[in-house]
């Protein structure tokens, strides 16, 4: 299942990168996340995995990041693998002027048991979640001066 979410930030794509690209500020806008934890690497370089665990509606969801590619302030990609679900994840980002960037993700998720079975019918659900997650991130970067002060 692959598809592709837009949203538009009005913000430098420095500042957005540098917001982006801290592992503190995922507890600001990532709903859920418990722990983040390295287990190999170094800290936002290729190859680096991580353990992130998220609190889901039935127990936590665990998940292991591997950083496939970091060309900031460009790209950033990774791959996230949980119970059942691997997911690439490609996230780039444009400049069209000197205060907005635009954050454009591809996901693409392999399925496996029953998840495989059940993925034609939550492609919407996938979808809105993430674009959900997007917005949030949105939020937390434009008004993250404000919050500061």
């Amino acid at each position: 299942m692959k598809y592709t979410t837009r949203v538009t930030i009005d913000l430098p794509r420095a500042k957005v990168i540098e917001l982006f690209d801290s592992t503190e500020n995922l507890y600001k806008w990532q709903e859920g996340l418990k722990s983040f934890e390295l287990l190999s690497g170094e800290p936002g370089r290729e190859g680096t995995r991580s353990k992130l665990v998220y609190a889901g509606r039935k127990g936590n969801l665990v998940m292991t990041e591997t950083i496939l590619k970091r060309n900031l302030p460009h790209e950033f990609h990774g791959a996230y693998k949980a119970r059942g679900v691997y997911n690439e994840v490609f996230n780039y980002f444009s400049e069209p002027d000197d205060q907005t960037t635009v954050w454009t993700m591809v996901n693409n998720f392999k399925f496996r048991g029953l998840m495989y079975i059940m993925s034609p019918f939550i492609k919407s659900a996938f979808t809105s979640n993430t674009l959900l997650n997007m917005e949030r991130f949105k939020q937390f970067a434009e008004h993250y001066d404000n919050a500061e002060n």
